[in-house]
């Protein structure tokens, strides 16, 4: 079985990179760190133009028909650019708000009580609940008009760590009326059939969003472990370059040996759209994310401390996606409990002492 990427799917990646390089190049994010984050619709369009949010919307339907392999890998690359927006939301609403396929609308989503992102500029926000009635392939009900107006209303700015995305809290979810929403039923296509391992009120939403969040952070680990290098290489000291000595090797060997493993899981998941590998590649892509933007950032010395460098922005992101849609610890208690169902299974005699995995499991 080849498990390498096909040669579309190389294009596919290529194309996107070279996209936003051409539209969203260290100008245009400077830019929009100036302007507090504030979206560029024109931007946004682009996106939707080349496909971006609709890649996964049927072809009968004005998408591109492909899969969720393929939006991971549009995903890593976004995250390379630091790309900022509400990606994963829009991404999921096409094809159930109006404009979010072509990238016309901007869409959010509330889970809980997290802080919503670029609520203000919001032309929808996705309700994700915790547990959807059943029936509901999503739990996701969909907030326009009279209904966002209020919401926005009753929301309030909160200080964000990352100056590319601004937040907002919006506890006043949980006390809203009813009527003041519509609940908008979510492709059947993307819901999972109810087994064992992924009961059917699961919600399939948030564990997509979990793991195009992790494809972002796998973008961001490896691009960061590419300016480690890279500044390793050209920043001398003592006459010689700073990667050169030891230490420095392995901060750089570190952070590759933590973006590798994080892309396997990442990808694998994204093949199988196991929850428990996803809530496995959130962690590590989590990991890789946040602990690579810190070795680069040490390795960049004082110049990383800098407004003026990038490093502090792929930091400041990392830490707000590990805390979205799926975080640490709820990942860790998903594993802890497919292990627990696991070992009270009967043992395999062709591997003593070790629990047979379930069927369709991530081993």
């Amino acid at each position: 079985m080849d498990f390498q990427l096909s040669d579309d799917q190389r294009a596919l990646r290529s194309g996107m990179r070279d996209l936003l390089g051409a539209v969203f190049d260290r100008d245009r994010l400077r830019a929009a760190v100036e302007r507090d984050g504030a979206l560029d619709r024109s931007l946004w369009r682009e996106l939707g133009a080349a496909g971006f949010f609709a890649l996964r919307l049927p072809e009968a339907a004005g998408g591109v028909g492909l899969g969720l392999p393929e939006a991971v890998l549009l995903f890593e690359e976004a995250g390379r650019a630091l790309l900022p927006g509400p990606l994963v939301a829009t991404h999921l609403a096409a094809g159930l708000v109006k404009g979010a396929a072509e990238g016309e609308a901007v869409v959010t989503a509330v889970a809980g009580e997290l802080p919503v992102a670029h609520l203000a500029e919001a032309d929808a926000v996705l309700v994700v609940g915790a547990e959807p009635p059943a029936g509901e392939a999503t739990g996701a009900e969909s907030l326009t008009g009279e209904a966002l107006r209020a919401f926005v209303a009753a929301a309030r700015p909160v200080r964000s760590m990352d100056p590319l995305t601004p937040l907002h809290s919006a506890r006043a979810v949980a006390e809203r009326p009813p009527e003041v929403s519509v609940r908008t039923r979510a492709d059947a296509e993307r819901a999972p059939a109810a087994t064992e391992r992924t009961p059917a009120h699961a919600g399939r939403f948030r564990f997509e969003a979990a793991l195009l969040t992790a494809a972002e952070q796998l973008g961001s680990a490896a691009r960061t472990t590419e300016a480690a290098v890279q500044h390793a290489g050209s920043r001398e000291q003592f006459g010689s370059p700073v990667g050169a000595f030891q230490a420095v090797k392995h901060l750089c060997a570190d952070m590759l040996a933590r973006t590798e493993p994080a892309r396997a899981a990442v990808y694998a998941a994204a093949v199988t759209g196991d929850p428990v590998e996803i809530a496995a590649a959130k962690l590590l892509a989590d990991e890789a994310a946040v602990r690579n933007a810190r070795d680069c950032l040490q390795i960049h010395g004082g110049m990383g401390f800098t407004w003026e460098a990038d490093v502090h922005l792929h930091l400041k992101r990392a830490w707000l996606r590990a805390a979205s849609w799926l975080t640490g610890a709820g990942a860790e208690e998903l594993l802890a409990a497919d292990l627990g169902a696991a070992g009270r299974l009967p043992r395999s005699s062709a591997a003593p002492g070790r629990p047979v995995p379930e069927a369709g499991g991530g081993g």
